[in-house]
């Protein structure tokens, strides 16, 4: 089982797409939940993150569907990064959607040390 705490629902559509992305995904092994925590972007706006337990295929496909279906963006997260360098700060990065199209890309870092919430580090329109 895999999970991401970087995948992030347009603000004010959180309850209503994770309700959704639970409601479709009911005959496989895939769970979200939001944990009350927004991000702000300067490029694509604020976003409601959520964390989600299952398949990262199941949870790639879903959240695109629920941009279409919403008219939302969506921040398809956890990307990790190649290199192996122990760093004081470990990175994520994800893609912001709007539908089918891919319309920018997020770096996230938290620290390795306590009890941080991921913030934006660098952020590219494309």
């Amino acid at each position: 089982m895999e999970n991401s705490e970087t995948f992030g629902i347009e603000k004010g559509h959180g309850e209503e797409v994770v309700a959704w992305l639970n409601e479709q995904s009911k005959n496989t092994k895939f769970e979200a939940r939001l944990y009350g925590y927004s991000i702000s972007t300067q490029n694509f706006g604020e976003f409601e993150m959520f964390s989600w337990i299952g398949k990262v295929q199941v949870a790639r496909k879903l959240i695109i569907k629920a941009s279409k279906r919403f008219k939302i963006k969506v921040i398809e997260g956890g990307y990790k990064p190649k290199e192996k360098l122990f760093q004081m700060k470990k990175h994520d990065y994800g893609k912001v959607h709007k539908g089918d199209k891919t319309i920018g890309q997020l770096e996230f870092e938290i620290s390795r040390f306590g009890n941080g919430q991921w913030e934006i580090k660098n952020e590219e329109r494309n």
